[in-house]
């Protein structure tokens, strides 16, 4: 067994953490406060080569194993959630449906911009009435001639109403299979079309500087052409792209965890009570003992889906466990940083308050903890 990292791993590692340090850090709490998404940051992260990791070059991807995107998202994490949801979005559920199941015309005519960080593209699946049901679905596609009419909506859908974005790939019901059960199809539907709007959320808890958005289809034509594989393959295509997400979420839950550790760390050796450091207290040095235990098993079981996927194996249900992990463990985490920081860790000027709030979507982003739960359960035989 081999647990040490490529060589060109720890440069994506030393880079990327040095961006998200220089670059993210000294403006993130700002963008936060003033819920914005910035197109600045975004490109510089296409100028560093974050999106498209694992896209081949021919599309002017990075031609990256999968490790070495996760590494990337757990770094950018490590300084703020709301950047590494737009780099995870972005190439998990934007990027990677196009690149796995779209034909060569419509790979050559998005991937290039998207893998660049010129535009950005939406994954339309949560509906207000379908979250973890993603079967669920209302919105329909019916075919007229040479075209298909999209209606419905869609909800929480990130990277899809800012200026950068290009497009989204949107999940429809288009007829009923033999068993009764409905078809769905999954369509590549572009910014400017004529009944398509797409509106930005506001007031989230969390992640307030990435741009997530309200999708809604009236009367919306779609030509044959722009069917993301083919008729029918759609729920096959969302669940594929829900499983290689799930690692990118637990990328996120491990990063964001690797640095509200960090954060207490340093403040309990700094902070002084009764003469000494507060981390000479065993009460707050069992903590901290406790989170670096957890980051380092997890970081290991995270790893570990990585590999069995970089190696074409079977990983769904070590991507459950992982994103299912990583994402409490961030929860642990954070509530430990922020009772270390006791009455400043719920003040806005330390960083470890974005942390504890931006957590909690990654409890119900790409499957809730209790779909997690369900799928593992599943993959053992319950």
């Amino acid at each position: 067994m081999d647990f040490d990292l490529t060589k060109e791993q720890e440069m994506i590692r030393k880079e990327v953490r040095k961006f998200a340090q220089n670059v993210i850090a000294p403006v993130a709490s700002e963008l936060d406060e003033d819920e914005t998404f910035s197109e600045d940051l975004t490109r510089k992260m296409g100028d560093i080569g974050l999106f498209g990791m694992f896209v081949s070059e021919e599309y002017d991807g990075q031609a990256m194993d999968y490790l070495s995107y996760i590494i990337a998202v757990e770094e950018i994490a490590r300084v703020d959630g709301s950047q590494a949801a737009t780099i995870a979005a972005g190439n998990s559920l934007g990027i990677g449906p196009l690149y796995y199941f779209g034909n060569e015309a419509q790979k050559k005519k998005y991937l290039p911009k998207l893998c660049r960080g010129e535009a950005l593209w939406g994954f339309g699946l949560t509906e207000p009435t379908a979250g973890s049901d993603a079967g669920g679905s209302k919105t329909t596609a019916v075919k007229d001639g040479n075209e298909w009419v999209l209606n419905g909506s869609k909800i929480f859908i990130t990277n899809a109403a800012c200026d950068m974005s290009l497009g989204v790939t949107v999940q429809a019901i288009t007829g009923k299979k033999d068993d009764g059960r409905p078809e769905y199809t999954c369509f590549i539907l572009e910014h400017g079309t004529k009944g398509f709007k797409a509106v930005p959320m506001h007031r989230k808890m969390m992640w307030r500087a990435s741009n997530t958005a309200e999708l809604y289809f009236d009367e919306v034509r779609v030509p044959e052409e722009n069917i993301l594989g083919k008729p029918g393959d759609g729920f096959h295509q969302m669940l594929k792209t829900l499983d290689g997400g799930r690692l990118s979420i637990g990328a996120m839950g491990l990063g964001g965890a690797q640095g509200a550790y960090e954060a207490a760390l340093k403040y309990a050796k700094e902070r002084e009570q009764f003469g000494q450091p507060i981390s000479k207290f065993q009460a707050v040095a069992f903590k901290l003992a406790d989170c670096a235990m957890e980051i380092e098993c997890a970081r290991n079981l995270l790893y570990k889906a990585c590999w069995l996927r970089n190696q074409g194996r079977p990983f769904e249900k070590e991507a459950a466990m992982g994103k299912l992990y990583c994402s409490e463990l961030m929860g642990r985490v954070a509530n430990h940083a922020v009772q270390i920081h006791g009455g400043y860790g719920l003040m806005k000027d330390y960083g470890v308050e974005r942390f504890y709030r931006d957590q909690k979507l990654l409890d119900i982003g790409e499957g809730t903890s209790e779909i997690q739960r369900l799928v593992i359960s599943r993959y053992i035989g319950c």
